[in-house]
């Protein structure tokens, strides 16, 4: 076969270059490349039918994914040509859905003269199980099912020029060269899965991630740390399996799972049906993007294969890139490969002798790495990506290869880490919560290094060109008039050209279509709605007031002993304080019952002197003033607010007035003296989301419309349960919780920014109420300042 005379096997079966009126199934319809096909088949081939095999998602059934599909971007031209009339009619007409999935389509039609089948998965590292379940169980059910039905279609197979492996040289247009038993390496992957569960709920790994997650949320409450222990369970049984697919690809000779799978797809095609007596042309694309002509030019849906690296360069992410500037990038635009698709269906193999097309630009219009970044480059310091701080300007590579790019990217990755460790040990405030985010993005970014450079290692560093002589001999075989709009020549292709005025606006057009997104963009401050089911629970230390459980106990304890114990107090109370943390850490309610310890001998009506007094006055000398102005706008909404503290009411009855309620603990007393002891459990983490939800449901109010604020992560367990949360003036942990799931984050103004050890409001408590010196007596001398402990 030459490279511009067609062979007598690339003949198109009918003059006009259409399928006429065939019976098509489809498989992918969906997908990307189905999508475009399926365009194809109805603007171009006007008297086929086509069936549709659509998996139903959730409740969503096949025709109606089909329905949502039918007004995607894709089909707008051909819609507005024909008319919404003839839309209907195709659809009634030509159009049909066979519901079920690859593995398990069920019955199919007996009549089909021609299958396409584009469906796959779309990632390149999924874990190994999935990867070989949608692409080898997927080929062997079309194949098992066709061979039920009585159908002796033309199968179109599309599989990727990638099946190649990693090896250097021309990749020829023919059967892949390997005796791998793809059947063997199909059940051990599904058997990894198995044993990769088994191994996951072994004791010692188990303890580690609940040791990880206790570490992270002990506050929050043991079922959360029980769910991200599952979670990470979950996660570390993922990454397993995706890393056994990588191996194992490696150790057979291929880039990647992915590509390993769509190899032992092929030869399960050749197998059961292309050598079996019956008729099999495999297409194999290189990597596929946005549309050069049709359906539109820079027609695209969603990011591909390059599209993200080319974005996270675009962002300044990609200080630097493990790729060979001299290794050919293959790069084939959408309708090309659409266009070889259907002139292969157009043209029949012949009975147990598969054709093979390669559908790349390598050999014939070849694209440097080093091209494709001087691209990139160009755009992107023409068209900046905005950001806060100005135009992001694109750095400059040097591709000083991949062992100096690793180098970097660990010891940056050990910085970034030490950074990120130092900052979450400072006291929480709006400069270190935007260190915490600048060092989030930071370590986000080289996150996304690594991923990029290993995912894409292979293919930025290849010295494989793809043979495609029989791709241009069918090319070749479309008729003179037609060529313009259904061929694939890839030298008609300018690089430079359909970068950038093509694909690089489609895809930083998706980026602002993204951006804009209604999910996307920051809430807009609006009024209060007004309504009587809704409640406004404030946390109190930390949201509504300026102070903390510690502070308290000082200001109370203080005010009832002789200043000359002063110092014995203070210093007892600062020894304590580094268990203190660390059980606040742990355990938001062991932390409170450790402290209420230090309240044992009060006496209770002392107490509420102080609270009624100078104690209640100082509490409100401490309010937060932009709290109080929005239990304001609540209360004028018709909310239902709601004052919560985990410690006593003792600190937060000054506060009664704003409120319509204050939920508190008590302490035990006995006789009038207090034991030390709490009356209740503290109303903390998880034990306040359970009285969040009866509290609710006895009021009639409709959680997914209420609002919740709190400072710390013990919140989070009740701040989930409402659909409105705001995380007020936040530590580094519940920052970065309401970073991960987009909720609000406010930093409410403090009357001063200059916090006292010893609050300055004690000297309001003037001698005259200070009572006098205790007695000498076992309980006197333990409320006297020292710590029994």
């Amino acid at each position: 076969m030459t490279e511009t005379t067609p062979s007598t096997e690339t003949q198109p079966a009918n003059p006009d270059f259409t399928l006429g009126s065939s019976h098509v199934l489809l498989t992918g319809g969906t997908g990307f490349v189905g999508q475009a096909v399926l365009e194809r088949l109805l603007s171009t081939h006007p008297d086929t039918r086509v069936s549709l095999l659509i998996r139903p998602k959730s409740r969503t059934t096949g025709e109606a994914r089909l329905q949502t599909l039918l007004k995607k971007p894709v089909f707008k031209t051909w819609r507005e040509t024909v008319g919404e009339a003839e839309v209907e009619r195709a659809v009634r007409e030509r159009l049909s859905v066979i519901q079920g999935d690859l593995a398990n389509p069920g019955e199919l039609p007996g009549d089909i003269d021609v299958v396409i089948h584009s469906a796959s998965t779309v990632s390149f590292d999924p874990p190994i199980d999935e990867a070989f379940q949608t692409n080898v169980d997927g080929a062997t059910g079309i194949y098992g099912a066709l061979l039920a039905s009585g159908s002796d279609p033309h199968v179109v197979h599309v599989s990727t020029a990638y099946v190649a492996g990693m090896r250097k040289g021309v990749s020829l247009e023919a059967p892949l060269a390997h005796e791998i038993d793809w059947r063997a390496e199909n059940a051990a992957a599904k058997s990894a899965r198995r044993r990769v569960e088994m191994a996951s709920r072994q004791p010692e790994v188990l303890k580690k991630l609940l040791a990880e997650s206790r570490s992270k949320l002990g506050k929050v409450g043991p079922q959360a740390v029980a769910q991200d222990a599952e979670a990470a369970r979950i996660e570390w049984v993922t990454k397993r399996l995706v890393e056994h697919g990588r191996i194992r690809a490696e150790s057979l000779g291929w880039t990647d799972v992915y590509t390993l799978t769509k190899a032992f797809a092929e030869r399960a095609a050749e197998e059961l049906w292309g050598t079996a007596g019956h008729r099999l042309s495999i297409v194999r694309p290189s990597i596929i993007e946005s549309a050069l002509r049709h359906p539109v030019p820079g027609w695209l849906d969603g990011f591909k294969v390059a599209d993200p690296l080319i974005m996270a360069y675009g962002r300044g992410q990609l200080p630097e890139f493990p790729g060979v500037p001299d290794s050919i990038l293959d790069v084939i635009p959408v309708d090309f490969v659409v266009n070889a698709i259907l002139a292969a269906a157009v043209t029949p193999a012949p009975v147990d002798e598969p054709n093979y097309y390669q559908v790349v630009s390598g050999a014939r219009n070849p694209l440097p790495f080093h091209s494709m970044y001087e691209n990139v480059k160009e755009f992107f310091t023409k068209n900046p990506m905005p950001h806060d701080d100005g135009p992001i300007q694109v750095p400059s590579w040097r591709f000083p290869g991949g062992r100096s790019v690793e180098r970097t990217l660990r010891l940056q990755e050990r910085l970034a880490d030490a950074a990120d460790s130092a900052v979450a040990r400072m006291p929480s405030t709006t400069r270190t919560r935007a260190w915490t985010q600048t060092l989030h993005q930071r370590q986000r970014g080289l996150q996304q290094l690594r991923y990029f450079a290993e995912l894409y290692r292979a293919y930025v560093q290849t010295e494989l060109i793809f043979d495609d002589r029989n791709a241009l001999a069918l090319h070749n075989s479309i008729p003179a008039e037609l060529k313009a709009d259904r061929g694939f020549d890839v030298v008609d292709i300018d690089w430079h050209d359909y970068f950038q005025n093509t694909h690089f606006p489609s895809i930083t057009g998706l980026t602002k279509a993204y951006a804009n997104r209604p999910a996307g963009r920051a809430r807009a401050k609006r009024a209060l709605p007004v309504r009587s089911d809704v409640l406004a629970v404030f946390d109190f230390e930390g949201t509504v007031v300026e102070s903390n459980l510690v502070e308290q106990y000082l200001w109370v304890r203080l005010a009832l002993i002789p200043k000359a114990q002063w110092p014995q107090e203070f210093a007892s109370l600062m020894l304590n304080v580094p268990k203190y943390l660390r059980v606040d850490h742990r355990d938001r309610g062991e932390f409170i019952r450790t402290l209420v310890r230090r309240y044992r001998g009060i006496r209770v009506d002392e107490l509420q002197r102080l609270v009624k007094g100078q104690f209640g006055a100082a509490m409100l000398g401490r309010a937060i003033p932009d709290a109080l102005d929005r239990v304001a706008q609540h209360r004028a909404a018709g909310h239902r607010t709601v004052l919560v503290t985990g410690a006593t009411r003792s600190a937060a009855e000054p506060f009664a007035p704003y409120f319509d309620e204050i939920v508190a603990g008590e302490m035990h007393a006995s006789k009038g003296v207090m034991t030390g002891y709490l009356a209740t459990p503290p109303l903390v983490d998880e034990a306040r989301a359970a009285w969040l939800r009866e509290y609710a449901d006895k009021h009639g109010a409709n959680l997914t419309q209420s609002y919740g604020y709190g400072d710390s992560l013990a919140d989070v367990a009740w701040l989930q349960l409402v659909g409105n949360a705001t995380v007020v003036n936040p530590d580094t942990e519940l920052y970065r919780h309401a970073q991960r799931t987009k909720w609000t984050v406010e930093d409410w103004t403090r009357r001063s920014s200059d916090r006292q050890v010893l609050p300055a409001n004690l000297a309001v408590l003037s001698d005259k109420h200070k009572p006098a010196e205790p007695e000498a007596s076992e309980e006197g001398g333990r409320s006297s300042g020292s710590d029994p402990r």
